[in-house]
């Protein structure tokens, strides 16, 4: 048995010693020290060998064992190395070529206008909000005290899925489901893309950005809902920017406003832009909650009371940004985008 051990260690060192591959170090393991190896086959007789022999066997067996084991690890650290330093001499990337110049992206004015927004709201104390674009028309449209027959509900005027599922609108549906989540108090914003079957022109898109905000609490006020659009307007566009609040009608506002600013181009003063106004186009519209949206929403309109304000994000960077298409945002031109 002696001269069998001798043998196979031999032997295998031998093999080992002249691997080039992985696959070969496993077939020799396998070959060798396997469950049905050539070392293990020796082993399966110590039974036959006397008490004096099978120590003696037992210790250079297992010295034999743990040699081929080291030299089948050795082999396998140095072909690994050889793999590793083929690798990278062959995907070495030389730094010191010279490489065409690398032009940087440009952030969208509709992106960073949505971004700026979240900011400084944010900053108002407002909590950001997120919700689904395929919506339901009870949170699209019931909830929101809009009439069954209101224009809006048209399927000239809507995307719908079937009757119950739509594209949402507006991001309202997202203040429904925050108040039956939460309840009052809350203040919130939602922002994100509405859908509408208009025509494409310079001011309107079927797709388009919304940002919608909400306060309801006890004792708010449309005084509150003034000073908080005054000072996002003169935060976000200039303190030279003058607003005009003039009476509208929404069905989940009572009462309902729009807001128009001073225009930017001629500061106020009236030219083309403007109509000689000196007013720009409407930024957006607001009101009180209507009690009847409270009380969908399970909370009590007696108790509370609360504003809400949506804008179009698009015409926001509009007249930020003094473009005068909407369409401009959404054709992908390069000289365009560069400008921001």
């Amino acid at each position: 048995m002696k001269e069998q051990l001798q043998k196979i260690k031999e032997e295998s060192l031998n093999l080992i010693k002249n691997i080039q591959n992985i696959k070969e170090i496993e077939e020799i393991r396998v070959k060798y020290l396997g469950k049905k190896g050539e070392l293990t086959s020796i082993l399966k007789g110590m039974k036959d060998l006397s008490n004096e022999e099978r120590p003696a066997m037992g210790a250079l067996a297992n010295e034999v064992r743990e040699e081929i084991e080291k030299a089948i690890e050795n082999k396998k650290t140095d072909i690994n190395e050889k793999i590793l330093e083929k690798k990278l001499h062959d995907e070495r990337i030389d730094v010191t070529l010279k490489t065409d110049e690398l032009i940087l992206g440009h952030r969208h004015p509709l992106k960073k206008t949505l971004e700026d927004l979240e900011d400084l709201f944010t900053h108002m104390g407002f909590t950001v909000y997120d919700g689904p674009e395929i919506e339901t028309v009870e949170n699209n449209f019931d909830l929101l005290n809009a009439p069954k027959d209101h224009p809006s509900r048209d399927m000239s005027d809507t995307f719908y899925f079937d009757k119950n599922t739509i594209l949402r609108s507006q991001t309202s549906p997202v203040q429904i489901r925050a108040m039956k989540e939460h309840g009052a108090p809350i203040r919130m914003i939602c922002s994100g893309r509405v859908f509408r079957s208009d025509e494409v022109d310079a001011t309107h898109s079927p797709m388009f950005h919304q940002l919608e905000g909400l306060v309801v609490d006890e004792n708010i006020s449309i005084a509150n809902l003034i000073d908080s659009l005054n000072y996002f307007v003169k935060s976000f566009f200039g303190e030279d920017m003058k607003t005009r609040f003039r009476p509208h009608y929404f069905p989940f506002t009572e009462p309902s406003l729009e807001v128009d600013t001073t225009c930017p181009r001629c500061g106020g003063e009236g030219c083309p832009s403007c109509s000689h106004t000196g007013w720009s186009m409407e930024l957006l519209g607001c009101g009180m909650v209507h009690p009847n949206v409270l009380r969908n929403c399970g909370i009590d309109p007696e108790k509370y009371s609360g504003f809400a304000f949506g804008m179009g994000i698009d015409r926001i960077a509009m007249v930020r940004y003094q473009i005068s298409d909407i369409r401009m945002m959404f054709d992908n031109n390069k000289k365009f985008l560069e400008q921001f």
